[in-house]
């Protein structure tokens, strides 16, 4: 079992940046990715960036050069840097760890951009 509780979410104005991080326990040693996904009102989940064990990363197109992960292997987290956010970007956003075969969230944790 791995347990995965977010903190950072909150409301900005475009252009801004948040940064949210997720905090890992149990065990994490069986972890093979971590990832953050969102889910905006009346739309399907969807990955955002997700980071391998071996540290290799992957984004979502619309995120591209604007959001950063990262993990902390010393603090057990792993960290989603925003920057430039739009008003598109406004979701619940769910930490993910992949553990084959087994599929570990969060409780989520919302990021409003609007003025």
């Amino acid at each position: 079992q791995v347990q995965l509780v977010e903190s950072g979410g909150g409301l900005v104005q475009p252009g801004g940046s948040l940064r949210l991080s997720c905090a890992l326990s149990g065990s994490i040693f069986s972890i093979n990715t971590l990832g953050w996904y969102r889910q905006a009102p009346g739309k399907q989940r969807e990955l955002v960036a997700r980071i391998t064990r071996g540290g290799n990363t992957n984004y979502a197109d619309s995120v591209k050069g604007r959001f950063t992960i990262s993990r902390n292997n010393a603090k057990n987290t792993v960290i989603l840097q925003m920057n430039s956010l739009k008003p598109d970007d406004t979701a619940v956003y769910y930490c993910n760890a992949g553990a084959y075969p087994y599929d570990y969230w969060g409780q989520g944790t919302q990021v409003t951009v609007s003025s």
